[in-house]
């Protein structure tokens, strides 16, 4: 029978171990130096939050792996010999596979700083970052303040974690605004808003010179680059992105680049070993996408994807159109297609933008100049369905449609404020038009699921 190994149990992981146990009988086993079990990253800062407990972010019971006939290892593998099939591992073991599964994930980006590796230094990735963070920050008499190095969206809900503990934050952003490298200005100037709201001392256009360590070798305080200015902190939290974790796949005959380089097909350059998730570089980009995506629902896909190809069904993977959410504190932010900041975007790509006068809420729509197709929307504080924006990209239509037929999208809760027609009335007004609005109807949107 053969063996199908896979190294992490994280979204992807565990989604080609599930898929490849629907579709055969082989012997799979997971590995991971992290936990026992799957459990969801991203609900980590709830558990440090006091909504749920650690177990709670686990979606399947203990006994659902034996019971699928899927054995879990803990330990770290340090070594992988392609040309025997074997895996080393830290306590001196070894396992023999037929295939495997890389999908091993991301850690948080250090970029030399003096001081990075002290005690009170930390990402938000890992469990073990949360189990630190317990210890560190437990209340605002231990952690008298933290510094949050990097505005990302992990950054944020750093943030948003030890504000529920009424733990001062200083947010070092390099940018001059938040997240301005990816977000539009109106959009960015937003969040920054309220950031400032939630009493976090955000310092844009600043950068980690180094960290101070006291006498015991702890986080004592920061130096920022531009001003030599000293912060007194407790905690360091290092939030400036991520990058695959693969220090021991170096060392075996796997190529690699930034990430383990895989073609359409999550195959890399040695036999029968694949490379999924937040590890995984394609060597030739997928239309606009990075070539490289640490997005929980990326990794999902290419774990059905490998676990197809390995059931004997080749698959090449195919992402679809781009979409994420996330969360700024109390705004929910949702995007799908492309919209890019203004440092980024082509061109032909044109913006209408619409913004609440007093409340956070605000929405932008890309669109091509000339044949005024539909290229992407975010919005930040509406909720949109996501199954309606993928068929009107896929359809192509131009944003006049998408105007017209916004309230059909719209996925806010019962009596929620709705502002389709304010949003259409601005487009009007911007462009010299004549759109109006339809009524919501539940036989369209119906139709689009059908």
């Amino acid at each position: 029978m053969e063996h199908i190994v896979i190294i992490g149990n994280g979204i992807s992981g565990v989604t080609a171990a599930r898929h490849i146990r629907k579709n055969s009988n082989y012997r799979i086993t997971i590995i991971s130096g992290e936990t026992n079990y799957f459990f969801s990253r991203t609900a980590l800062m709830y558990v440090f939050m006091g909504h749920m407990k650690f177990e709670h972010t686990q979606p399947y019971e203990n006994w659902f792996w034996s019971k699928n006939n899927i054995d879990l290892k803990l330990g770290w593998v340090t070594q992988i010999h392609t040309n025997t099939k074997s895996l080393s591992f830290a306590d001196g073991s070894v396992i023999n596979y037929d295939k495997l599964i890389l999908a091993t994930g991301s850690k948080p980006n250090k970029f030399g700083w003096p001081g990075q590796d002290l005690n009170g230094v930390l990402g938000m990735y890992h469990k073990q970052d949360l189990e630190s963070l317990e210890e560190l920050a437990p209340n605002n008499n231990i952690c008298k303040r933290a510094v949050i190095v990097g505005g990302g969206l992990i950054g944020i809900e750093l943030a948003e974690m030890l504000l529920s503990r009424h733990i001062p934050v200083t947010f070092l952003v390099r940018e001059s605004s938040f997240w301005n490298g990816v977000i539009p200005e109106q959009e960015s100037n937003m969040i920054n808003e309220h950031i400032l709201e939630h009493h976090i001392d955000l310092r844009l256009s600043s950068n980690l010179k180094e960290i101070i360590s006291d006498e015991n070798g702890n986080v004592k305080s920061i130096i920022i680059a531009e001003t030599g200015e000293e912060i007194p902190c407790n905690v360091v939290g290092l939030t400036a992105g991520v990058s695959p974790n693969i220090e021991f796949v170096k060392h075996s005959n796997i190529e690699t680049d930034n990430g383990i380089l895989v073609n359409e097909f999550l195959e890399t350059n040695c036999k029968d070993v694949y490379a999924i998730g937040d590890c995984a570089q394609q060597r030739k980009a997928i239309g606009q996408r990075r070539t490289i995506e640490a997005v929980w629902y990326t990794g999902r896909m290419m774990g059905e994807t490998v676990a197809q190809t390995i059931c004997g069904n080749r698959r090449a993977y195919k992402p679809g159109h781009w979409f994420n959410s996330a969360k700024f504190l109390d705004i929910e932010y949702q995007t799908y297609g492309w919209v890019f900041s203004e440092h980024n975007k082509k061109d032909d790509e044109v913006h209408f933008q619409w913004r609440h006068p007093s409340e956070k809420i605000c929405i932008t729509i890309a669109y091509h100049k000339k044949n005024r197709k539909f290229l992407g929307i975010n919005t930040f504080g509406i909720r949109l369905r996501h199954e309606i924006f993928d068929r009107w990209l896929t359809d192509e239509v131009n944003v006049e449609f998408v105007l017209e037929h916004l309230i059909d999208a719209n996925f806010d809760p019962e009596f929620y404020k709705h502002y389709e027609q304010d949003i259409v009335e601005k487009f009007n007004t911007d462009n010299n038009t004549n759109i109006k609005t339809k009524k919501k109807s539940w036989k369209r949107i119906f139709s689009l699921n059908a």
